[in-house]
């Protein structure tokens, strides 16, 4: 059984070879993307095991889905094939500034179809973390109750759960995703939350008073993601920040987040200490955007241990 298990939607991903107006570009490449299956992937890469459970069309890119995860040595045994509703598709559209848009094509998609019915109570029994994200109760009021059920198994087994909001305006409005992601973050022991995502969310500007009122609402920890500033945590008995890690160019921002996620996550199998996960975080984070793609630049651990002497303040060892 997996360490960790997560849930949500994959879709396929097509990413144009030049910036401008889609209307203007002929030449794409595929790609399979969601943020929970990012961050197994990511976990996995790290040196541990991660499940993710979701529907997929019982079409041709639903197996490509399905291939890329095993690939990755991604746990899909508990992904149910759906034959009656497609996988969804996204574009990401970039303009000449940076500027980066997504467009989703996923309204009665395979994953919109996911209950708690597809889960499986000894998935759970065996794993140590759960991790969530707001993108999933976003998607129907199935895929809300399969969230509201993957939380009750994992408390029944004794899991930590992790919950990343992800607020996603392009599927449901501010007002309706408020209550619901605050909910959840109430109910989850590990939230990460990028700033900006957050003060909306929470209704509060800066870190501090965020992460103040993450741990209001019931975490145990709360991470704020600060982009170029690094990333802060504070818990009830600490407050910590770290910086980000140099990157010469940014090449594809897309998939820094889960990137994060990951790095902070594995570093809490392995046991390391806030301070440690914390960096690892940021240097996943870094590395995404060095090279195209959600989850291209995401390394193993030989390449962390390349990398991390060279964050800010490291010593080179990693031997724990």
């Amino acid at each position: 059984m997996p360490e960790l298990i997560t849930l949500g939607e994959t879709m396929i991903l097509f990413s144009p070879e030049m910036n401008g107006p889609l209307r203007y570009v002929d030449r794409y490449r595929r790609r399979a993307a969601g943020a929970e299956s990012n961050v197994a992937i990511g976990v996995t890469r790290l040196g541990h095991t991660a499940g993710w459970i979701s529907r997929v069309g019982d079409d041709e890119f639903g197996h490509y889905i399905l291939a890329s995860l095993r690939g990755e040595g991604v746990d899909v045994s508990q992904v149910q094939m759906d034959p009656d509703h497609p996988t969804a598709v996204m574009f990401r559209q970039r303009g000449l500034m940076g500027h980066v848009e997504v467009i989703y094509y996923r309204h009665g998609s395979a994953a919109s179809h996911l209950t708690p019915d597809d889960l499986d109570p000894d998935y759970f029994r065996d794993a140590q973390l759960l991790h969530l994200t707001g993108i999933t109760p976003a998607l129907s009021a199935d895929c809300r109750a399969a969230v509201y059920r993957a939380i009750e198994l994992a408390r029944e087994a004794g899991l930590t759960i992790s919950f990343d909001p992800n607020l996603r305006l392009k599927l449901w409005p501010l007002a309706e995703a408020r209550p619901v992601l605050r909910d959840l973050a109430s109910r989850s022991d590990i939230v990460l939350t990028g700033l900006e995502e957050g003060e909306k969310i929470f209704g509060c500007q800066g870190e501090e008073p965020l992460a103040a009122a993450v741990l209001n609402a019931g975490a145990r920890v709360a991470v704020i993601k600060l982009g170029t500033r690094g990333a802060y945590l504070r818990s009830a008995e600490s407050a910590l920040r770290v910086p980000a890690y140099p990157v010469p160019r940014v090449v594809d921002p897309v998939g820094a987040g889960d990137g994060f996620d990951a790095g902070v996550l594995a570093g809490w199998l392995k046991g390391w200490s806030w301070r440690d996960s914390l960096q690892l975080g940021v240097l996943v984070g870094a590395l995404a955007v060095t090279v195209p793609g959600d989850v291209e630049g995401y390394p193993d651990m030989n390449q962390v241990r390349f990398y991390w002497e060279q964050r800010p303040g490291g010593s080179g060892d990693v031997s724990r």
